[in-house]
């Protein structure tokens, strides 16, 4: 078959070359000057910054698609381990740090800062999490999610309505289960994954812990946007043709089946199958324009879904400080955390004291001066445009970046004293770099219960028109960008049906 792909993101890449490795011929159109999409290296000066994902989780999918594609990715790059995790850090002075692959002693860490009891509900809520893992799993992880009727013909749907209790909230969990505030905010804190807002966000997010510490978090030697270089130079290997700079205008359709594309400066390029590795709504409302009765379904779920978090970054270059120790990754709580959720999802607007997330990678491939690191900063922001914030406002964002600044000091963090550089990145700034509509990170949000099958589905209601990527199904995040890659290369037919979740 000939086929063409819309976005040298990981989702496009991969699909791309799981079915240029089965047989097929590939071609794919890229608007930017780069590939990855989202996942992105920066060198700026001296020093490394991963802008986009900065933490692998269940690195089996990424094993596998290497290993189906000809090559051990474990003989390309240096996988490390992070350990601690996370640095937890809260507004009343205390701290604990999760262990990497080890509950036993993030129970430890628990118990020595907050007590027994404590360490026993965390307990107790990844014991729930992960019997919802193994539930899910399968269904909703793995394979593609058509309609809710295929969850109701499984034999054991009644069991496993139970267990994963769609009708609850990421929220309602925790009043049932932590009665601790500090395990409150973390456990909130995964809702922020798939950029949503625990009130709402179902309870099953919860697997995304449980994942984390049975998986593990793990940083690759020189960035995470080593691995979108290895994923580009493994599709060429296998007969992928990319073309850079190269915008698609339109999705050709003709009696509902895809016929091809045309780009920006008219080319038209017929395929006999197309993937699109773009947001659903520049698919379903830009590129296809006509009136087509088969998605008229899929842009009124558009058209209802809200709109994922968006982030606003600092990218610090810092001059190394021996009393300054900072872990991979800190996540400084505010004392409320419900004003942010507020703040962005109610108000669409900045938060004034928000959750800061600082990655000091202590990475030396990731700098050319040894007394020089990078620290990415990341806030959760509302999305940028006219219904939202408008995030081209200058004056703002470096109002915002020192105010960020100014609560990671009142922490005892010293910044300004080891600050060589700042750049700062705005919601704005992602939508014109990636095309993501509002900067949003994941596309829409995982709030309500029905927000799973709103979600875009891998195979289009358009014959020959696939959907990979954030905004598809699975979801948002370097795992199940993977799975969904595959789930479009297994749906046009390459034949190699066995998940990597599967034999891991």
């Amino acid at each position: 078959m000939k086929i063409v792909v819309i976005g040298a993101g990981m989702g496009g890449m991969m699909a791309a070359a799981r079915l240029a490795k089965a047989g097929h011929q590939v071609s794919v159109y890229e608007a930017s000057d780069r590939v990855g999409g989202k996942l992105h290296t920066e060198w700026i000066g001296k020093v490394a910054f991963d802008t986009g994902p900065s933490l692998l989780t269940l690195p089996a999918v990424y094993k596998d698609f290497f290993q189906r594609t000809g090559k051990h990715l474990g003989l390309m790059c240096e996988i490390k381990a992070v350990d601690p995790s996370f640095d937890y850090r809260f507004a009343d002075g205390t701290s604990v740090q999760f262990a990497n692959l080890s509950r036993y002693e993030t129970l430890n860490n628990l118990r020595a800062a907050y007590g027994d009891d404590v360490a026993r509900q965390w307990d107790k809520l990844m014991r729930r999490a992960e019997k919802m893992w193994d539930v899910s799993r399968e269904p909703f992880i793995e394979n593609e999610l058509r309609s809710p009727l295929s969850l109701l013909r499984r034999a054991t749907f009644l069991r496993d309505l139970k267990i994963i209790a769609p009708w609850k909230s990421l929220r309602t969990l925790a009043n049932e289960l932590l009665a601790d505030q500090h395990l409150r905010f973390i456990l909130d804190r995964y809702a922020t994954y798939s950029g949503s807002d625990p009130r709402k966000a179902p309870a099953v997010l919860s697997t995304i812990a449980f994942v984390e510490e049975s998986f593990g978090a793990w940083h690759i030697a020189g960035g995470l946007g080593t691995l979108a270089t290895l994923v580009h130079e493994r599709a060429e290997k296998v007969g992928v043709v990319f073309n850079l700079n190269s915008p698609v205008a339109k999705i050709n359709v003709e009696k509902a089946i895809a016929q091809g594309i045309t780009l920006e400066n008219g080319e038209y390029v017929q395929a006999d199958a197309v993937i699109a590795n773009a947001d659903a709504s520049l698919i379903y409302n830009t590129l296809i324009t006509e009136k087509i009765k088969k998605i008229k379904k899929v842009r009124k779920n558009i058209a209802k879904a809200e709109p994922s978090l968006a982030g606003f970054s600092l990218l610090l270059g810092m001059r190394k400080n021996v009393d300054v120790q900072m872990a991979h990754h800190t996540v400084l709580f505010p004392e409320n955390y419900d004003a942010e959720f507020d703040a962005i999802f109610s108000h669409k607007k900045p938060v004034e004291s928000p959750t800061i997330y600082i990655c000091a990678p202590n990475d030396s491939a990731m700098t050319k001066d040894e007394n020089l690191e990078s620290w990415f900063v990341l806030v959760n922001a509302p999305a940028h445009g006219v219904e939202s914030f408008d995030w081209n406002d200058k004056t703002f964002a470096r109002n915002y970046a020192n105010s960020i600044i100014d609560q990671i000091e009142s922490r005892g963090i010293p910044v300004r004293e080891n600050l060589e550089s700042l750049t700062i990145r705005t919601p704005a700034d992602l939508e014109n770099a990636v095309r993501a509509p509002g900067g949003s990170i994941y596309g829409t949000s995982s709030n309500g219960a029905r927000a799973a099958f709103m979600r875009a589905k891998n195979r289009s209601p358009i014959k020959a028109l696939y959907c990979v990527g954030g905004s598809a199904h699975p979801g948002g995040g370097l795992p199940l960008v993977g799975l969904s890659a595959e789930m479009v290369a297994n749906a046009i037919g390459d034949g190699q049906s066995e998940g990597p979740l599967k034999k891991h």
